[in-house]
């Protein structure tokens, strides 16, 4: 199985001309993104929770969570993100790529549109 590695621009939604471009890992079963703290912070997005999180070995561990904006093309959504500590990875999970349209394709790791409906 591949690993589909992508850029995308992360910025504060309170300021959403200002971005920086981030590297991610495309993880589609990951809940968050996962963003390096000092990226998040030089972008001024304030943390708003701590949450703990259990890692595959069963150790548990607390990260600070705020909200951040995301832009790939045309695309641009809010969604929750984790700030990320020195030896965790850059991940772009599943509610960043729903805030964007977006999903995986597993077959030729690529991200395409998601069809939306209202319902």
């Amino acid at each position: 199985m591949g690993l589909t590695v992508i850029t995308i621009e992360v910025g504060n939604p309170a300021k959403p001309n200002a971005t920086v471009p981030v590297e991610f890992l495309v993880d589609s079963g990951a809940i968050y993104s996962v963003v390096p703290s000092l990226t998040l912070k030089k972008l001024g997005v304030a943390a708003l929770a701590v949450e703990t999180f259990t890692l595959a070995n069963g150790q548990k561990i607390k990260r600070k969570k705020g909200i951040a904006l995301f832009k790939f093309g045309k695309k641009v959504g809010g969604a929750d993100v984790i700030f990320g500590e020195p030896g965790d990875s850059t991940l772009l999970g599943a509610f960043t790529l729903e805030a964007l349209g977006l999903v995986l394709d597993p077959l030729k790791r690529e991200l395409k549109p998601l069809p939306l409906m209202l319902a």
